[in-house]
C-alpha cells in the first residue's frame, strides 16, 4: 500500500487549509488598499480641498456687515463748504432668539412669534421708548414703542438677521449718556458714529451740487445697479458693500462723483448661528473717509447771477417792453464759463430750494409738491422751475444766437464772402415756386449788409438767402445732416463733456422734416435759429468755442479732489475736445459782426463780443417770445463767456442781457476780466459794501 493510501490521510483538509490561507491574505491585502486609499483621501482633503473647505465652512458660519464712512465735502472754489457731513451717533440693535424666537401654529400651521419672543419686544420697544422721551432731543424726532418694533424690523424685511438694526440716528449727550451706564441690560445694543449730510442754507447752485438718498432707493440707476451686481462677486472688497440705509448721491455732483465722496466702508465679520443670527463680532475694520472735492463755481458770483435771475423775472413782471409786460416768465437759466480754462463759475436754476430737505430720507407730499418743478438742474436738462403751464421747457430754440455760427457756415461753404454786400428788403423767400417767406423780426428791410453787419442788425433775410438756401441748393436733402454736423462741431447737439448726470443733448427739430414740411423749410428756419434748442451750458460752451475760434474745450466743475489729510488725489487742467479750423478772416468777420446794441451793457468798462437771441415757439396754443443772449468779454483776449435763458421773457436784450451784465460785473469783481480783480483795488473799499 502506498502511503498516501493510508485510511488516516486526508487530502481534503490539507486545500481547505490552503483556501483560509489565501482568504486571510487576501483579506489583509485589501484592508491595506483599503486604508492606502483613506489615508490618500484624507491628505487630499487637507493639503488640496482644505483650503477651500475652510473657506465655504467660513462662509457659512460667519457674515459681512458694513459700517459706513464719513462723506467728504463739497467745496466752492474758496474753501466755502456746500456740502458736508457732521459726526453724529446712532443706536444700533443686533437681534437675538430673544426677540426672534418663532413656534408653528398648531392650528393654522405657520410660524409665529412665541409668547416669550413678543413679550421681550413689547418690554424692548417700551423702555426704549421711554429712555428716548426722557433723555431725547425735545425738538428732535420722537419715537414711540411701534415705531421701534418697526426698526427692529423683526420679519426681515429689508434686512438679514445678523445686521444690526439701526433704531435712532443723532442721539443726545445724554442718550449716549445712559446707554453707555446701562448698555448690560441691553444685550446687542452698540452705539455707532454715523455721519448726517448738510447743504449750504444759502442754497448755492443746489440743483449742480445734487443731493443724496438712501441706497435701497437706487435701484432704477445704472450706476448703482452696477455696484449692486459687483457686490454678488465672490472675492468682493467687504469695503465697496454698500448698507441699503447707507446715502449715496442721487443727482449732481453728489451723484457724478459718488465714488470719491464715499470713501470706503468699514465692516465687521461676525459669527452667525444656523438660524441666520449675530453670535459675536470676530473682526472690526474702521472705514476710511471720502475724498473732498473743490468746485470751480464762486459762490459771490453764483449768489449774484441767481440773485440777478430773480430779480430780472420780477422786472418783467412789473414793466412793459413794447407795451406788454411778461407774467408768464417764471424761470431762468445761467451759466458762466471761462474762456481759457473752461472753469463753470456760475451755474443757475432759479428759482432753486433747500437740498436738506432729501437729508432725512423721507418727505412730506407737501414738502415734494413744493419742489417738484425745480429740484432739476434746468441748466443741462429739458425741465423746467416753477412750470408756467404752457408746456415751455427750459430747452428752448437759440433764435439769433445762432447767427454768428450761420455765417460762419456760409464762408467755410462758399456761399459768399468776408466782403459780400447783402441787400437786406426785409423779406425772404422760398419753397416751390418761392411760395413761403421769412421776414425779419423788424419787419423791414436794413439795407446793404456786409456778412459781419448781418450778424450785428439780426437779419433773417440774409440768414435764409444766403445760407439756408443756399445748403439746401448744394446738399439736397442731405443738407439738414450737414447741418447738424456743423451744431455737434461746437458742441450743440451733443453732450458738453461735463460728466453730470442726466445731461440732454438739446432739440434737433431741424431733423424733423416732415413737421417742418420739406427739407429746404428745415433749413430755411434752422439758418436763424427757429429749429435747434440747446441747454444753457451747451450754449455757454458754444459761446467759449466762438471766443476761442473753434477750439471747443471741456467745461470743468470740479478743480481738484484732496484727500482726508488735504493732499491733492486729482488735479483737472483745460481740456480740449475738438478744433474746428476756418480761415482768420471769418473769425474776425464774426468778431466784428457780434456787436449789437444793448442797453443794459452801455456803461460795461470793456469791449465784449454779443449776440442777442428771441426764439418764438408755440405753446398753449399761443407763440411765445423767449429770451436768449450770449457773450464773452473782453472781445480781444476773451476771459469769459455767458450765456443766458429767459422762457417766455420777450426779447433777449431785454430779458436775459441785464442778467449777463451782472454775471460779468461779479466776476470783473472777484476776478477782474482784465486779470486783475477789482475787489482788491484800493478804490474799491468804498464800494465793497455795494458789491457785496
Amino acid at each position: 500500500m502506498k502511503w498516501f493510501d493510508h485510511p488516516g490521510h486526508q487530502p481534503d483538509q490539507a486545500a481547505g487549509r490552503g483556501s483560509l490561507a489565501l482568504r486571510v491574505n487576501l483579506f489583509f491585502f485589501g484592508t491595506f488598499i483599503i486604508f492606502c486609499v483613506i489615508i490618500i483621501r484624507l491628505a487630499v482633503i487637507q493639503f488640496v480641498e482644505g483650503p477651500t473647505l475652510s473657506e465655504e465652512e467660513v462662509s457659512r458660519e460667519t457674515k459681512t456687515v458694513p459700517l459706513s464712512a464719513n462723506r467728504g465735502v463739497i467745496y466752492a472754489a474758496a474753501g466755502e463748504q456746500l456740502a458736508y457731513s457732521t459726526p453724529i451717533q446712532s443706536l444700533y440693535i443686533t437681534l437675538t432668539t430673544d426677540y426672534t424666537a418663532k413656534v408653528r401654529n398648531k392650528d393654522t400651521k405657520e410660524f409665529e412669534f412665541t409668547a416669550e419672543a413678543v413679550a421681550n419686544t413689547k418690554l424692548l420697544a417700551g423702555q426704549l421708548a421711554e429712555t428716548f422721551a426722557q433723555y431725547g432731543d425735545p425738538a428732535g424726532v420722537q419715537m414711540t414703542p411701534d415705531d421701534v418694533t418697526k426698526a427692529l424690523d423683526l420679519d426681515f424685511r429689508t434686512s438679514p438677521g445678523y445686521a444690526p438694526r439701526r433704531i435712532k440716528a443723532g442721539l443726545s449727550n445724554k442718550e449716549i449718556a445712559y446707554f453707555m451706564e446701562h448698555k448690560e441690560q441691553y444685550p446687542g445694543l452698540t452705539i455707532v458714529e454715523e455721519s448726517s449730510r448738510h447743504y449750504d442754507k444759502d442754497t448755492v447752485a443746489v440743483q449742480t451740487v445734487g443731493y443724496i438718498k438712501p441706497f435701497k432707493s437706487t435701484e432704477d440707476l445704472a450706476m448703482y445697479q452696477n455696484i449692486r451686481s459687483a457686490m454678488k462677486q465672490d472675492g468682493a472688497d467687504p469695503g465697496l458693500v454698500y448698507k441699503e440705509d447707507e446715502f449715496v448721491g442721487f443727482d449732481g455732483l453728489e451723484r457724478q462723483y459718488q465714488r470719491e465722496l464715499r470713501g470706503k466702508n468699514g465692516y465687521q465679520t461676525v459669527s452667525v448661528t444656523p438660524q441666520n443670527m449675530a453670535e459675536e463680532v470676530l473682526e472690526s475694520v474702521p472705514p476710511v473717509k471720502g475724498n473732498d472735492i473743490w468746485l470751480t463755481i464762486n459762490k459771490n458770483i453764483q449768489m449774484k447771477t441767481e440773485a440777478a435771475i430773480l430779480e430780472q423775472i420780477d422786472w418783467l413782471h412789473t414793466h412793459p417792453v413794447q407795451g406788454k409786460t411778461h407774467p408768464d416768465a417764471l424761470t431762468g437759466y445761467a451759466v458762466a464759463m471761462e474762456v481759457d480754462t473752461g472753469n463753470i463759475v456760475a451755474m443757475a436754476s432759479m428759482p432753486d430750494y433747500d437740498t436738506n430737505v432729501w437729508s432725512s430720507g423721507t418727505m412730506e407730499t407737501k414738502v415734494w409738491n413744493n419742489i417738484m418743478n425745480n429740484y432739476l438742474n434746468g441748466t443741462i436738462t429739458d425741465t423746467t422751475s416753477g412750470q408756467s403751464g404752457n408746456g415751455l421747457r427750459s430747452i428752448i430754440y437759440m433764435g439769433s444766437t445762432i447767427k454768428p455760427l450761420s455765417v460762419l457756415i456760409g464762408l467755410k461753404e462758399g456761399f459768399f464772402g468776408t466782403t459780400y454786400t447783402y441787400p437786406d428788403k426785409g423779406i425772404a423767400y422760398f419753397g416751390r415756386d418761392n411760395n413761403s417767406s421769412v421776414r425779419n423780426a423788424s419787419g423791414h428791410g436794413t439795407g446793404p449788409l456786409t456778412p459781419a453787419k448781418a450778424i450785428q442788425e439780426s437779419s433773417n433775410t440774409f440768414m435764409v438767402d444766403m445760407v439756408g438756401n443756399p445748403m439746401f441748393r448744394k446738399y439736397g436733402d442731405k443738407g439738414v445732416e450737414v447741418w447738424d454736423d456743423y451744431m455737434k462741431a461746437f458742441g450743440l447737439g451733443i453732450t458738453t463733456g461735463s460728466g453730470l448726470p442726466g445731461e440732454k443733448t438739446g432739440i434737433r427739430d431741424h431733423l424733423k422734416i416732415k413737421e417742418s414740411g420739406s427739407s429746404q423749410a428745415a433749413l430755411v428756419h434752422a439758418s436763424f435759429g427757429q429749429k435747434g434748442g440747446y441747454t444753457a451750458l451747451q450754449l455757454a460752451q458754444y459761446t467759449a468755442t466762438l471766443a476761442n475760434e473753434g477750439e471747443r474745450i471741456r467745461p470743468q466743475l470740479v478743480s481738484k479732489i484732496t484727500d482726508s489729510e488735504g493732499k491733492t488725489v486729482k488735479a483737472f487742467k483745460r481740456e480740449v475736445l475738438d478744433r474746428i479750423d476756418f480761415e482768420p478772416a471769418y473769425w474776425k468777420v464774426i468778431k466784428q459782426g457780434m456787436n449789437t446794441k444793448v442797453s443794459a451793457f452801455e456803461d460795461f468798462p470793456y469791449d465784449f463780443a454779443r449776440k442777442t437771441g428771441t426764439s418764438e415757439m408755440i405753446a398753449d396754443r399761443a407763440v411765445r417770445d423767449n429770451g436768449v443772449f450770449i457773450a464773452y468779454a473782453p472781445r480781444e483776449e476773451p476771459k469769459l463767456a455767458v450765456a443766458v435763458i429767459i422762457p417766455e421773457g420777450g426779447f433777449g436784450s431785454n430779458s436775459a442781457a441785464p442778467v449777463a451784465r451782472k454775471i460779468f460785473d461779479a466776476y470783473d469783481w472777484e476776478y477782474g476780466l482784465d486779470g486783475i480783480p477789482k475787489k482788491n483795488l484800493p478804490a474799491s473799499s468804498e464800494s465793497a459794501e455795494t458789491e457785496q
